[in-house]
């Protein structure tokens, strides 16, 4: 290994000229200084490709259905892990890989969202744990992310910024992608570097493509000017995160190949595991949980709708995989695959159950709010056009809760359940045939997200540096993996790890492993009312011995109380060090909306060139009392946006259309509230009002509108519920514009429906 200048520090001292400075220039002699670093010649480029929220048995490399053939193919080339796992949701695994320390101690203890003050929930990535890519810059890397970003502070994801934790603040020379947790795949809230950019209004495009596109552009384009230079990708699309959106064509490929349900899906599976290796020959299936519905007692009926969703999120799969891939085939085309260290980390967390019961619109179960299966199919039959809508643009559909379970295939649970292995456990291949030969033998050591930075640093040479930029530096949590490289049956070497997510959490240490399930059924409708009398000492904890219960099917907590008495000790040691406390931070949001992520600003003057403010830095025109008075000209037949907030998932719009003035909002697709003139607004100067009055404090509350024209009432209505949480996770406010989908239905094959007219001012003024 190499080591820092400066007894480990980073960036490294400059190195003196190599030039003799004399009196004049025949007295001097010029010689370029090196600037080289103590990196070696043949250091490997490295990417890592991880997607969201793909079950363990999911991809047919693995005993799935769904084809992968890019996770097939960097296996086959190199080695495959069934024991490694992630933190159980998107913001905290990401934090980890890319910091090499426990998700909490990075203060990413949850999703930026649902960040809070508790020192191990900020969604902070502190400066004493520099990224890979900052690290590995300073060593002469190139280094570049693309796709999504979930690691910004959602106040910080504005214009206004600031930048220092967007992803050209934490280490990477160039970034493409978004900043949510989510976005749609035809119509994304994009960002170049800091810039945001408009994807093309073209129904050819998807995010998933464009993102192996820029990709393979940007790894021409530093070929070509520093071919010298290793590099460090992180590619990792929105994919397959909700909503499930791929063209027809790839859903159509499944179509019949999930008609059996999920209860057979999973035992099928199981029984492809054992006969691939994949798992152990002695691994038990765990049970469907009595809250998770039997495939056999929904109608028939209902079959055809869960099943083509599953069609749907087959299709997005494979897609995303075949994606990988491109840039894969651009490193052969290269010459560059032989020394590139891959990792493909197939997800960042277990299959999501928040589909609930199968949904049009994710953020309705997340919301807490449930909708009947023949109400969902009226609106999708009269407003979309039946199930072929399905994966489309205009829908955020996401599938049956029974989906994710069948595909976490042997484990309990799913993504947000952490003290389970199918919250955690994730297949992982690591490829690099210039300095890993190829074995086909399945990895099993104990190993977590953590371990891939070390991993790193140990295959280039380097040691993690102690001070970077004067910021004295965390100690790496993670282990190299590397040892197990060269033998599948090397004993595992990470002696303990822990996990928590929103109360669930575990302990694994030396064979062992402790759980509590958690407060929480990623699978039922997230209230309030489900957590609040929840004390995480009345929970009930389980003791697994993995050597010989791969699946945690096993419970020997009455057996051997003495060892769970000493893995809480651990846990409660692991917590305190890393900032855990307080148990269930994660949920606060959803016990207390004051403690909900949200400017505090009352009052704001908007112009006609303000554009993509995010939802959650933007005015809560969605479930707050507030009026907003729009100072205008309008043209004859005005006709245009004046301002919209949220997307075709749910949001508002106040637009004029052919004269008339016209608002709406979209509750979460399945309420539409809207209200018009009667008569066509004249042209000239106008002030138009929208004022919002809530029925109520309480989330979710009904509220009333009324519109009004230079102070006169042309129209009023109201809606039963709001949206409780948010409209969506990346959809913007917007002056004079719909930018991203469109909010209304009405206008949605005219988006981003741009206002034909002048706005002076958008006054806003939201009640206290």
């Amino acid at each position: 290994m190499t080591s820092n200048s400066r007894d480990g520090e980073l960036p490294f001292a400059r190195t003196p000229s190599a030039s003799v400075a004399g009196r004049t220039l025949a007295e001097s002699t010029h010689e370029w200084r090196s600037r080289g670093t103590a990196l070696r010649a043949d250091a490997p480029n490295v990417l890592v490709i991880m997607l969201d929220d793909v079950g363990f048995a999911h991809a047919d490399t693995v005993g799935g259905q769904i084809h992968t053939p890019t996770l097939s193919r960097i296996a086959d080339t190199g080695l495959r892990y069934n024991a490694f796992h992630t933190t159980a949701i998107c913001s905290a695994t990401r934090a980890s890989l890319l910091t090499g320390r426990n998700h909490h101690r990075v203060e990413s203890g949850t999703i930026t969202e649902f960040a809070s003050d508790f020192d191990g929930y900020t969604g902070e990535i502190p400066r004493s744990a520099a990224t890979i890519p900052e690290v590995l810059k300073h060593h002469g890397y190139r280094t570049a992310a693309f796709g999504k970003w979930h690691n910004t502070p959602a106040l910080q994801t504005s214009a206004a910024g600031p930048f220092d934790r967007w992803p050209t603040g934490c280490g990477f020379d160039h970034f493409y992608g978004f900043i949510a947790a989510e976005t749609s795949q035809y119509q994304p809230s994009l960002y170049r570097n800091t810039t945001p950019i408009e994807p093309p209004k073209d129904s050819t495009y998807h995010l998933s493509e464009d993102l192996a596109a820029q990709a393979t552009g940007w790894l021409r384009e530093q070929h070509a000017l520093a071919p010298e230079k290793p590099f460090f990708m992180y590619w990792a699309p929105g994919a397959v995160h909700g909503p499930h959106q791929v063209f027809a064509e790839w859903s159509d490929k499944y179509k019949g190949r999930f008609d059996g349900g999920w209860d057979v899906y999973r035992e099928q599976a199981f029984e492809r595991q054992k006969a691939m290796g994949w798992i152990p020959a002695d691994s038990q299936l765990t049970p469907r949980p009595d809250t998770l519905a039997a495939w056999e007692s929904l109608p028939p009926e209902e079959r055809r709708y869960q099943a083509r969703l599953m069609e749907v999120y087959a299709g997005f799969l494979e897609h995303a995989d075949v994606q990988a891939g491109k840039v894969v085939d651009e490193l052969e085309r290269l010459g560059l695959r032989d020394n590139t260290l891959i990792f493909y980390v197939l997800s960042d967390n277990g299959a999501s159950a928040e589909g609930a019961g199968g949904t049009i619109n994710e953020i309705l179960s997340i919301s807490g709010v449930p909708v009947p299966f023949a109400q969902q199919m009226k609106i999708l039959d009269e407003q979309y056009g039946g199930l072929d809508a399905l994966g489309g643009p205009l829908i955020a559909n996401m599938y049956h809760a029974g989906w994710a379970w069948a595909g976490e295939s042997p484990f309990q649970g799913t993504k947000l359940v952490a003290g389970y292995f199918g919250g955690t456990r994730v297949p992982m291949a690591v490829s690099w045939p210039k300095g890993i030969a190829a074995d086909p033998a399945v990895r099993g050591q104990f190993h977590h997200v953590n371990d891939i930075a070390p991993t790193i640093y140990e295959l280039i040479g380097i040691v993690p540096p102690t001070s970077v930029h004067g910021v004295a530096q965390d100690p790496i949590d993670g282990l190299s993996l590397a040892y197990s490289f060269a033998d599948a049956a090397a004993p595992t070497r990470k002696a303990q790890q822990y996990f928590e997510i929103f109360g669930s959490r575990g302990i694994y240490a030396d064979g062992w492993m402790a759980s509590v399930f958690g407060p929480r059924l990623p699978w039922l409708s997230a209230t309030a009312a489900a957590y609040a009398n929840w004390n995480p000492d009345e929970d009930t904890w389980s003791l697994y011995r993995l050597g010989s219960d791969y699946s945690q099917a096993s419970d020997l907590a009455a057996q051997h109380p003495e060892k769970l008495a000493e893995l809480q000790a651990l846990f409660d040691a692991e917590a305190r060090a890393n900032n855990v406390y307080p148990i269930g931070a994660g949920l606060g949001p959803l016990l207390n909306p004051a403690a909900r992520i949200g400017t505090a600003q009352t009052e704001w003057h908007f112009t006609a060139d303000v554009t993509r403010l995010p939802e959650f830095c933007a005015p809560n025109l969605r479930a707050r009392g507030n009026t907003v008075t729009v100072e205008l000209t309008v043209p004859a037949a005005g006709e245009g946006v004046l301002y919209a907030l949220g997307g075709m998932a749910g949001g508002l719009t106040l637009y004029m259309d052919a004269g008339h003035l016209y608002f709406e909002y979209n509750c979460l697709t399945v309420m539409r509230t809207r209200l018009c003139s009667a008569e066509p607004i004249g042209p000239g100067a106008r002030r138009i009002e929208l004022q919002t009055v809530m029925a109520g404090p309480a989330p979710g509350a009904p509220a009333s509108f009324v519109m009004r024209v230079d102070g006169v009432q042309v129209a009023r209505g109201s809606t039963p519920f709001t949206a409780p949480l948010c409209f969506t996770a990346s959809e913007t406010f917007d002056v004079g514009i719909d930018l991203g989908s469109p909010v209304s239905l009405a206008y949605a094959e005219r988006a981003p429906f741009r206002f034909n007219g002048r706005i002076a001012d958008v006054h806003v003024v939201c009640t206290p």
